[in-house]
C-alpha cells in the first residue's frame, strides 16, 4: 500500500495541465518537461475540436493542418457586424470561432423601448448560436464567453481570458488561453464618447447594451416609488422625478419621446400624484437629430416639445452625483441621467499596433482588409477606411455594419472556395469587387405614434422625407422586417400588441 501511495504522489506532480475538451468530454494531460523520445515523437496528432497546448504556456486551439482540418474563421465581437457575417459565412468551408463578452446581438434600434415596458428585453437579444448554429453543434466550431486581449498577427493568433463577472459573490480568477486563426475579423464596435468629461462613467447610464436598458427601468420606476414616500421634501421629489437625456441624435430622441409616452400614457394614470414634478429634458450642444431634412428636425421639436420634452441647447462642462454642470454655470439637478452623445474607439482597438483610419478606428482598405497584416480583417464602428484609399468616413451605424458583414462574408467564402481559406493562402486571390456603401436613409420615432423617415441618401442629396403616423408605420414594420429571427419578430410583435391594449408594466424586478 506505501507503494501504491508513492506512485499516486509521483503521478499527480507530474502533471501540469489538464485541459477540458467540451465536445467529447474527454481529458488530456500533458507531462512535465523530459528528453525527447521516440515515443513522444511517434504520438498522435491532436484531431479538430480539441484542446492544445500552444506556445508560451497557454492552453487552447493550436494552428489548423491544411488537407485534413477546414480553415479556421475566428470572429472578435457579436455586434451588427459580426453576427451579419456569422450568418452568412459559409461553415462547409471554414470553422467558425467567435469570442465575446456577450453571448447575443442587440437589436439596438428597438433598445429604448424596454427601457419603458415597450418591449421585454428578451425581445432584442438574439442568440449567437440561433445566428450561426454550426457554433452549436459542428465539432470545429465554438463560442466563447471571452475578452481578446491581444492580437499577434505574426504567429496567427489572439490571446484571451474568459469573462467572469456576474458569476456570484466569490469572484473567479478569469482563465486565459490562446486561439489560432486562419482569418481573423475584428467586429468589436466602439465604445459610449464622453469626451473626458468628469463624472459621466460614474454616474451616468447609457444606452448601448440590454443591461443598460434595465438599469435605466430600474432607476426610474424606484425614483417614482421614493417620490411617494411621506415627508419627501419637495425639492428632493422634483429631483427625483428629473430625467436628463444628453445628446440629441436617433438615440437620444428616441429614448426622450418613449420616456414622455410612458409618462403620459401609464405614469400620470397610476402615480396621478407625481403630474407635477416629473419632467424629462434633453440637452443637445447643436440641433437634434443633426443628420435628418430641416423640415424632419422641425417637425421633431415640436413634437418632443408637445409630449412635455424640455430641450435646452447646452455644453456639459461637469457631471456630479445629484446635477450636471453646463457651460454657462447653470446646474441641473437629475434623478436619472442618460448619456447617448455618440461613440468613438474602445480602448482595446486603439491599443492594437495596427494602422489607424481617421478618429483612431482600426484603418481598412477597399476589400475591408487590414493591409499591414496578412489574414485580418475589420468591420462595423471599430474600423475607417484609411486615407490613402480616399474613401470617405463611414458613419457608426447599424446598416453600415450590416452591410459591412454581408459583404465580408461572401468575400470570404469566395476566397474558402478558391482554395485561399488557411492562413497566408490568400496571397494572390483576386479578391474582386470592392465595398461599397450606399446610405438607405434613417428612421427615428418622436413618441405618441409619430416617426420621422427620410430616405435621402445625404444631407445634400433629395429624396422622399416624411413624417407623421405613417411614418411611424413605416417604422415599426421596417424593424419588425429586420428582427433576425421569426422567433423575436413573433415577441416583438405580441409585446407590442399587449403594450397597446394593457398599457406598459410597471413592475419593479
Amino acid at each position: 500500500m506505501c507503494w501504491l501511495r508513492s506512485v499516486a504522489r509521483l503521478s499527480r506532480s507530474s502533471i501540469t495541465r489538464v485541459p477540458f475538451n467540451p465536445r467529447s468530454l474527454s481529458f488530456t494531460t500533458t507531462a512535465s518537461a523530459a528528453p525527447p523520445s521516440d515515443t513522444a515523437a511517434a504520438a498522435p496528432a491532436i484531431t479538430r475540436g480539441e484542446w492544445s497546448t500552444v506556445s508560451r504556456g497557454f492552453v487552447g486551439l493550436g494552428p489548423t493542418v491544411p488537407g485534413r482540418e477546414k480553415p479556421r474563421l475566428v470572429v472578435l465581437g457579436t455586434g451588427w457586424a459580426g453576427c451579419r457575417l456569422m450568418k452568412s459565412v459559409d461553415t462547409n468551408v471554414y470553422d467558425v470561432v467567435c469570442v465575446s463578452p456577450r453571448n447575443h446581438m442587440v437589436f439596438t434600434p428597438l433598445l429604448a423601448s424596454t427601457c419603458v415596458g415597450t418591449l421585454e428585453f428578451r425581445s432584442v437579444a438574439e442568440p449567437v448560436g440561433r445566428i450561426q448554429p454550426a457554433i452549436s453543434h459542428a465539432p470545429g466550431s465554438y463560442f466563447f464567453l471571452a475578452r481578446c486581449t491581444s492580437v499577434d498577427p505574426d504567429s496567427h493568433t489572439v490571446k484571451c481570458e474568459t469573462v467572469t463577472n456576474g458569476s456570484g459573490s466569490v469572484p473567479l480568477e478569469p482563465w486565459k488561453f490562446e486561439v489560432s486563426y486562419d482569418k481573423l475579423v475584428i467586429a468589436l464596435g466602439a465604445e459610449a464618447s464622453t469626451f473626458g468629461i468628469h463624472g459621466v462613467k460614474e454616474h451616468a447610464i447609457f444606452l448601448r447594451e440590454v443591461h443598460h436598458a434595465q438599469e435605466i427601468r430600474r432607476k426610474l420606476l424606484l425614483n417614482l416609488m421614493l417620490s411617494d414616500v411621506p415627508g419627501i421634501p419637495e425639492k428632493e421629489k422634483r429631483r427625483l422625478l428629473h430625467c436628463v437625456v444628453v445628446g440629441g441624435g436617433p438615440t437620444g430622441v428616441e429614448f426622450s419621446g418613449e420616456l414622455s409616452d410612458f409618462i403620459i400614457s401609464d405614469v400620470f394614470e397610476r402615480y396621478s400624484h407625481v403630474k407635477e414634478y416629473i419632467h424629462v429634458t434633453l440637452i443637445e450642444a447643436n440641433e437634434i437629430l443633426s443628420s435628418f431634412d430641416i423640415r424632419l428636425r422641425q417637425y421633431a421639436t415640436k413634437q418632443l416639445i408637445k409630449s412635455g420634452v424640455r430641450l435646452v441647447r447646452g455644453i456639459v462642462k461637469d457631471v456630479e452625483p445629484e446635477r450636471i454642470i453646463l457651460d454657462d454655470g447653470t446646474q441641473v439637478p437629475y434623478g436619472l441621467l442618460v448619456w447617448s452623445t455618440g461613440v468613438g474607439p474602445s480602448g482595446f482597438t486603439k491599443s492594437l499596433d495596427l494602422p489607424k483610419s481617421p478618429g483612431g478606428r482600426i484603418g481598412v482598405d477597399e476589400w475591408l482588409r487590414v493591409p499591414s497584416v496578412q489574414d485580418v480583417f475589420a468591420i462595423g464602428d471599430c474600423c475607417g477606411f484609411l486615407e490613402s484609399t480616399g474613401q470617405p468616413v463611414l458613419p457608426a451605424l447599424a446598416q453600415v455594419a450590416e452591410r459591412q458583414g454581408k459583404y465580408l462574408a461572401h468575400l470570404l467564402n469566395q476566397i474558402g472556395k478558391a482554395g485561399g481559406g488557411h492562413a497566408t493562402q490568400a496571397i494572390n486571390l483576386d479578391l474582386g469587387e470592392k465595398f461599397v456603401y450606399k446610405h438607405l436613409g434613417s428612421m427615428a420615432t418622436v413618441g405618441r405614434y409619430k416617426a420621422l423617415v427620410d430616405l435621402r441618401q445625404s444631407k445634400e442629396a433629395k429624396g422622399l422625407s416624411i413624417a407623421g403616423f405613417v411614418s411611424w408605420f413605416i417604422w415599426r414594420s421596417a424593424y419588425l422586417t429586420r428582427v433576425l429571427s421569426w422567433r423575436n419578430r413573433f415577441y416583438v410583435a405580441i409585446n407590442w400588441l399587449t403594450t397597446f391594449i394593457f398599457g406598459r408594466d410597471i413592475s419593479r424586478i
